[in-house]
């Protein structure tokens, strides 16, 4: 029996009864379009995470003080300890891999203009932040190192602080007032930065760029920052830059409790690593969908060996081989699912579409994605039709045509 003929019987077969093969397709329609649907997403949500934390340069190290649990009496290790401004130059002396470095301080308060008001994020940073952070401001200039020195009381904008408070004005050369707890600051804005959007956890058109020493000593009151952000040379000597600062810093602490140091590889690696988790189990929630949509298509197939016995036993009687009466059955499960498949590959699209378009989010199809939903459709097809197939090759002839 040739491959055109089977498969023209096949369809036969499905048009004969229409609802049950409408009914029968849709599981794996709904099964095929959610993991296609949820692997989207998850793609999509990676390459995002890995676009923004590589727009910030793949040759960032982050040192930060790490919190431990005091023992014996003793209390727990803080950044009181070591993380001072003095400490950075420090670093980049002792770790020649290391190109620039930066404090960095944050704290929140309110952005006042005559009478309106924007509650943003300070952040206390050294002239090298821009650089490091691959950074440039739009109109005016960055902190400079003079500013530093004179903890002089000027600001820099991010994008979205400036369109939301000078409406459309420059900012630069214009003065507000820094509301920090119940203490207010006049600050000359000198700048504001190009956009740049959210890069890692950082959203830095709403941020407020201030002299760390300016935030540290005349705002806050302290000497102490919250961590550091350095650049090693290149991205290849990143390994090279966190094995120094490490070494330096547990001589330094007497302890290798009491920091941490971290490249965005790193931090990469571990989202990406998180993401890619998340997706495989929506991807296994989509899957449970095309189990069921094949055991519907066995029980399908099971009803229709039922229905068709006489059917069978004729074609038995005049000659039909087992093997030719399973290659019938199997086609149509195999049909079933397979274009169930292909209709559940186009409603995927349609739902990765209207997720990036109503909810916002990125969701990228991918054809490795499509190809692996077809093949386990037609995999599903494959296994729950080979039951009801062979229960149909094995028919007597005899007891086929008896049955009414």
């Amino acid at each position: 029996m040739r491959v055109t003929e089977v498969l023209a019987t096949a369809g036969r077969s499905l048009r004969s009864n229409r609802l049950r093969t409408v009914l029968s397709v849709l599981g794996i329609v709904i099964g095929v379009a959610s993991v296609i649907t949820l692997i989207a997403v998850g793609t999509g949500a990676q390459n995002q995470v890995t676009e923004r934390i590589s727009a910030l340069g793949t040759n960032i190290v982050n040192i930060s003080p790490s919190f431990g649990v005091g023992r014996g009496g003793r209390q727990s290790s803080s950044r009181e300890n070591i993380f001072t401004l003095e400490l950075g130059e420090t670093i980049l002396s002792a770790a020649p891999a290391v190109r620039r470095i930066s404090p960095v301080q944050q704290t929140s308060g309110l952005l006042v203009r005559d009478d309106q008001n924007l509650r943003v994020t300070v952040m206390g940073v050294s002239p090298e932040y821009a650089d490091i952070m691959n950074y440039r401001a739009s109109s005016g200039r960055f902190i400079r190192a003079l500013d530093l020195e004179e903890t002089s009381f000027v600001a820099v904008l991010g994008w979205n602080v400036a369109q939301d408070l000078f409406e459309g004005e420059d900012p630069v050369g214009q003065r507000a007032v820094l509301a920090v707890g119940s203490r207010r600051f006049p600050v000359l804005i000198v700048g504001v930065m190009e956009e740049k959007g959210q890069a890692g956890f950082t959203n830095f058109d709403s941020v407020v760029y201030m002299p760390a020493t300016t935030l540290l000593h005349r705002i806050m009151g302290s000497t102490r920052v919250s961590s550091f952000v350095a650049e090693a040379h290149s991205a290849n000597d990143v390994n090279a830059a966190i094995g120094q600062i490490t070494y330096f810093l547990t001589r330094r602490t007497g302890s290798s409790s009491g920091f941490r140091v971290t490249s965005q590889l790193m931090l990469l690696e571990t989202l990406t690593e998180t993401i890619g988790t998340f997706t495989i189990m929506l991807a296994a929630i989509g899957g449970i969908s095309l189990l069921v949509g094949g055991i519907g298509i066995m029980n399908i197939m099971m009803v229709s060996v039922t229905e068709r016995t006489r059917e069978i036993g004729l074609r038995k009687a005049v000659g039909a081989l087992q093997r030719d009466l399973l290659l019938q059955f199997l086609s149509e499960a195999v049909l079933l699912s397979v274009s169930g498949g292909m209709i559940g590959v186009f409603m995927g699209w349609l739902g990765a579409k209207a997720v990036t378009r109503f909810a916002g989010m990125p969701a990228d199809v991918s054809m490795s994605s499509v190809l692996l939903a077809l093949g386990f459709s037609m995999t599903v097809g494959l296994v729950f039709g080979v039951y009801p197939a062979s229960r149909a090759a094995r028919l007597d002839p005899v007891v086929a045509l008896r049955r009414q």
